[in-house]
């Protein structure tokens, strides 16, 4: 199995992980994609497609070259992010295999995210595969089984309604829920802190030994990485929470005081991090919105009395 010092795959070319997994690295690097999306090959044969990642001719070509005369029994997909689902749908007609995730891109959202998205908050920070439908929808505790065993869907809302998380043996597949190189971006209405926090503690709970993220290297230190991502979370809030002691801000007006190391690339990215969180204060009763809940209410400390 290779460490995390050894993790240097290329775009297109077969990495191996394990005699039972291959990782094909998308051509899709960015500031929000890390070197690129990772699909997974799992099994022998048949195999199980995990991720099969962005509308890419040249990602298409380089997975069928990479499974070759093998069939594929599943085609499984953490959520419907633009840089994680759209290939599903080719593979499947490829290799008439089912696509198996928890439902479309608006299911597994809370009663709030959808009131936000009715009020037209359309769309995330990462883009949404907005015709994305499973042929096998996957409730929680769905398991799967083939060549490599057995694989357990576990629903992890928070980064987005539809994610889940696969466990195998002593790993699991954490999507874009668990990843080593960052924070997982929480962008409303397609992610939800509070669920974000339940899925991250939902994780803890499960005796891993390893993570395979969709984007960067394995994380070979799983309950450490959980219990960072989770501190990191709560050292936000309590940010917030000290800049509203002095006063009213918009979630942009709490972003640029909070967030001084990044450029001006990330600040619509940050903005709605720093609103899943103004969300998740207000569900805790802990801050009020003026006028109402969105991206543009100034926020408060629920005792503040005081205006701008």
């Amino acid at each position: 199995m290779t460490t995390h010092r050894e993790f240097e795959p290329e775009p297109g070319v077969p990495f191996e992980l394990h005699p039972l997994l291959t990782l094909l690295l998308a051509p899709n690097p960015s500031p929000m994609t890390n070197l690129g999306t990772n699909t997974y090959i799992l099994g022998s044969a048949p195999v199980a497609v995990i991720d099969p990642g962005p509308d890419d001719p040249a990602h298409l070509s380089a997975l069928q070259a990479t499974i070759g005369a093998r069939d594929v029994s599943h085609i499984l997909v953490t959520h419907s992010h633009i840089d994680h689902s759209p290939l599903a749908r080719p593979l499947a007609l490829f290799y008439d295999a089912p696509v198996c995730a928890y439902g479309d891109s608006e299911s597994g959202r809370s009663a709030i995210m959808q009131a936000l998205a009715l009020d037209g908050m359309v769309g995330g920070g990462e883009g949404v595969d907005p015709d994305f439908t499973p042929d096998e929808a996957l409730p929680d505790n769905a398991v799967i089984t083939g060549s490599w065993g057995q694989i357990t869907a576990l629903h992890t809302p928070g980064h987005m309604g539809n994610h889940l998380c696969f466990a195998w043996n002593d790993t699991v597949f954490t999507g874009d829920l668990v990843m080593g190189w960052a924070s997982s971006l929480v962008s409303p209405p397609d992610g939800d802190l509070t669920d974000f926090m339940a899925s991250c503690a939902k994780l803890q709970n499960c005796d891993a030994q390893c993570y395979y993220p969709g984007h960067g290297a394995p994380i070979y230190e799983p309950a450490a990485r959980i219990d960072w991502l989770i501190g990191h979370r709560r050292t936000r809030e309590n940010q917030i929470l000290t800049v509203l002691a002095h006063g009213g801000a918009t979630a942009e007006k709490l972003m640029l005081k909070i967030y001084e190391e990044i450029g001006p690339a990330l600040y619509p990215a940050a903005t709605r991090n720093v609103f899943a969180h103004l969300i998740d204060l207000h569900v805790k009763g802990l801050v009020t919105a003026t006028p109402a809940l969105s991206p543009t209410a100034v926020f408060r400390l629920d005792q503040e009395d005081a205006v701008d």
